[in-house]
Formats: C-alpha cells, structure tokens, sequence
C-alpha cells in the first residue's frame, strides 16, 4: 500500500509565500517522477511543476520565477515553495508520485488527498 500526504496549505495574503511538502510512504520499490497538480474553483486540474529522481524540475508558465518544486530522494518527500502568491493561485494542491511497488510490478501514479491553498486579503 502506497500513501501520498500532504501539508503545509492554508490561508495566505496575496505576496506571501506558503511552502507544501508531501511524503510519499508505504511499499515503495521504486520512487520516480513527483510533481504538484492543482484544481482551482470551477476548474479542471493543472499540472504546477515536476521533478525527476535525478532533479530535472520543470514549470507551467504561470508559476515560472515565482515556485521551486524540490526533492529529498532519501526520505521521499517532495516540496513546493510557493512565492509572491496571488489570488489566482487559490487552489487544491495535490502532490503526484510515480512510483514501481515491488520489483515484479509496474509503475503506477498515486495521488496524495490534496491541500487547500487560499490567497486572499
């Protein structure tokens, strides 16, 4: 049994920073891609960055400059730091991990259960 959980949401005023971390435990064989998606109101759900095992990260244009997505191979975990947040950011914040079970299995996505994210004054 795999499990993805997320912290670090909350209520932020808009130019402030929150910084999420999700922990990725259980029956974990293998560990590969990790990435943020967001759903915000009313909207489908959005890629925000990915990181490779080896910390190739990569950024959709809206959160470029102002997100750092990073990774700790060692205790599986992965971070988002998120800066100069603006209402438009105000979201569900699901942490992403593709992860090999066991040696005989394949690699499946597991999704943690999300976070809330709210920018407003």
């Amino acid at each position: 049994q795999v499990q993805l959980v997320e912290s670090g949401g909350g209520l932020v005023q808009p130019g402030g920073s929150l910084r999420l971390s999700c922990v990725a435990s259980g029956s974990i064989f293998r560990l590969n891609a990790m990435g943020w998606y967001r759903q915000g109101p009313g909207k489908q759900r959005e890629l925000v960055a990915g990181i490779t095992p080896d910390g190739k990260t990569n950024y959709e244009s809206f959160v470029k400059g102002r997100f750092t997505i990073s990774r700790d191979n060692a205790k599986n975990t992965t971070a988002l730091q998120m800066n100069r947040l603006t209402p438009e950011d105000t979201a569900v914040y699901y942490c992403n991990a593709r992860i090999k079970p066991s040696y005989e299995s394949g690699s499946y996505d597991y999704w943690g259960q999300g976070t809330q994210v709210i920018v407003s004054s």
